[in-house]
């Protein structure tokens, strides 16, 4: 459509503050990037009203930041897709956007990205791109995105019992403010370094009994804090240490010939509710589980869309491990009406619960060590 790199007015969807490192990544391009507004209801509203009605909620996610985007100029659409239906987001979100009308172009980033792989047509939208110039935006990514995830699952594990309130949002806000100029790996590296120094000085009153609760599930409903209705935020307040390992650090790490590797721990770790993989996080949702309720914590949260196959398998065998170790599970199933006062008065439920059976010694800990 565009003839020259100028022409082009980049956009994607929103996931947290991924898009940070993807403004990053997408000015390899040499054009105008344009972040979509953070997710609103109507961001929600604009995606349930042009997508299939049974579609999971990320896809109508998507489809409402893309069309928020092109209403406001954009030109070249960016998606990803690999590992369920998430797959085949982009050709049928483009076949959508093009019914309604938008006149665009769309990069498709499905599987791994492999820079190898997508040089070429990254070529097309900017002539003047050298492979060396695309490996520097995507190691520097890369590095943006390792310390993005790093600081916030520090924020995740403390935050709720900072002294001050509002002393560990002040940081972490900074931090994101640093976080996309930064020029090599070795300044954002040294932003990490220097923004997980300054968390770990700030006052915290942490009781030696806290809460700790494990959030797993599918990737975008764990990874943008909109789609969960905050559930971090809401367990942060509530006094718990909260760990997550789907991030996409822990994605590309995994990623390419190292990925069978880890999925065969996973299955290992998942002991004998799990002798095959379903799919997605699902494996993951299992295994992280069985090593969560083994390392002593306290519960687990399982979130998905509604109609995520990859998670409704890990849903059986998440049952069974629950009531066959009496380890807390709670489920949430997220649509286009699921309520937020009704996850916020089931998640305060839980963690009465989980504060109950903490009083009265109830425990399913075992020696296996959690990750880090």
């Amino acid at each position: 459509m565009a003839t020259s790199s100028a022409d082009y007015r980049l956009s994607f969807p929103h996931m947290g503050n991924y898009h940070i490192p993807m403004c990053t990544l997408s000015s390899m391009l040499d054009c105008e990037i344009m972040v979509a507004p953070k997710m609103t209801r109507r961001t929600l509203e604009l995606g349930v009203r042009h997508s299939p009605e049974f579609v999971c909620i990320p896809f109508k996610y998507n489809l409402g930041n893309f069309i928020e985007t092109l209403d406001a100029g954009a030109n070249l659409l960016v998606q990803a897709g690999g590992g369920c239906r998430f797959g085949f987001y982009a050709e049928v979100q483009e076949e959508i956007l093009r019914s309604l009308g938008y006149e665009f172009d769309m990069i498709r980033l499905v599987g791994d990205f492999d820079l190898r792989k997508y040089y070429q047509d990254l070529r097309r939208i900017n002539p003047k791109l050298s492979f060396r110039g695309a490996l520097h935006h995507y190691r520097l990514a890369a590095r943006q995105t390792r310390a993005l995830d790093a600081v916030e699952d520090f924020m995740r594990k403390r935050s709720g019992f900072e002294a001050e309130p509002g002393s560990f949002d002040a940081v972490h806000e900074r931090f994101l403010r640093e976080l996309g100029p930064t020029p090599s790996i070795a300044e954002a590296a040294a932003l990490e370094e220097r923004t997980l120094a300054e968390l770990a000085a700030l006052p915290v009153e942490m009781p030696v009994d806290a809460l700790r609760v494990g959030v797993v599930g599918e990737l975008y409903v764990l990874m943008e804090p909109f789609s969960n209705f905050f559930v971090e935020r809401e367990l942060a307040k509530r006094g718990v240490e909260v760990h997550r390992f789907v991030t996409v650090s822990d994605m590309l790490s995994h990623a390419g010939p190292k990925g069978s590797a880890h999925l065969r721990e996973l299955i290992e770790d998942a002991g004998p509710y799990l002798k095959y993989h379903v799919g997605a996080h699902g494996t993951e949702s299992v295994a992280m589980t069985r090593r969560l309720m083994q390392a002593g914590f306290d519960g687990v949260l399982h979130l998905k869309p509604f109609g995520c196959m990859p998670e409704v398998n890990a849903m059986a065998a998440l049952q069974r491990l629950s009531r066959d170790n009496t380890f807390p599970v709670l489920f949430f199933s997220y649509d286009g009406q699921t309520s937020e006062t009704g996850v916020r008065t089931r998640l305060e439920a839980f963690c009465d619960m989980l504060r109950m059976r903490k009083r009265a010694g109830v425990s399913a800990a075992t020696n296996m060590e959690v990750p880090a």
